[in-house]
């Protein structure tokens, strides 16, 4: 049986989820359909406003190809599958989300791409290792700076590596590895927004040397540390605010 969705009634079916974005793009990366959630963090009013347009026209120039050339590696065949970021868009603070995106095939050839970007939320405090996993998560947060194993966070809260892991995912809806470097980017973020060097704040953030650094944080915001530095200073009114940590949250 075919239980495949017209693009109009998957868009239809994202348009009650506000903590979800969703799109489809053509072989073109222009946006063919959208979801309300997407419009309201772009400040748009009708899809109108966004179909026919790539993200390089519609999020902030060193952003926006960026995305583009993600896209296009979709376009080529990648599937990206959970992939830990932090959006900036025009008219809200900086938010991380979880991003899936793949080809859509037309027949043998691919015929544009389909994704979705789910916002982080609260942690599931009611979770029964909750109390133990916080023990980790507190352990991270005090010394993210410095090199940390999976194992000693596995020995803080009591438990093995492959259970760590498991209850990572099901409480802060991320693996150790995710959170850790979650925490490290908004940090760097932070300082970001000061004069410190940035290779001293790849340091002092835990990255092995500045090379390292700007690729994780190429790879999680979109843009390298020296030019999310001209960005937050280049305009005050849509200003990306680093995401204020909070202890115990994961998003």
């Amino acid at each position: 049986m075919d239980v495949s969705l017209p693009p109009e009634d998957l868009q239809n079916i994202f348009d009650a989820l506000p903590d979800v974005v969703f799109f489809i793009k053509d072989t073109g990366c222009r946006y063919t359909h959208v979801n309300l959630t997407l419009l309201r963090r772009l400040g748009l009013r009708n899809r109108e406003e966004l179909i026919g347009r790539t993200a390089a026209q519609v999020f902030p120039e060193r952003l926006g190809g960026t995305y583009l050339m993600q896209d296009q590696r979709v376009l080529d065949g990648e599937v990206i599958e959970n992939q830990l970021e932090l959006h900036l868009y025009a008219n809200r603070a900086a938010g991380w989300c979880l991003t899936f995106k793949r080809p859509l095939m037309g027949g043998q050839a691919v015929a544009g791409l389909i994704g979705i970007s789910r916002d982080l939320g609260m942690p599931d405090s009611r979770h029964s290792s909750f109390t133990r996993l916080q023990r980790a998560l507190e352990h991270m947060q005090s010394n993210y700076g410095a090199p940390l194993r999976v194992q000693t966070l596995a020995d803080i809260a009591g438990v093995s590596v492959a259970q760590l892991e498991r209850l990572f995912k099901r409480v802060f809806q991320l693996t150790p590895q995710q959170l850790l470097t979650k925490l490290r980017i908004e940090e760097a973020m932070r300082l970001l927004h000061t004069d410190v060097n940035i290779a001293g704040i790849g340091q002092a953030c835990g990255f092995s040397d500045q090379s390292a650094f700007a690729r994780q944080f190429k790879a999680t915001v979109g843009i390298p540390p020296r030019d999310y530095r001209a960005l937050v200073r280049g305009s005050h009114a849509q200003r990306p605010r680093p995401p204020q940590a909070r202890s115990g949250r994961a998003g």
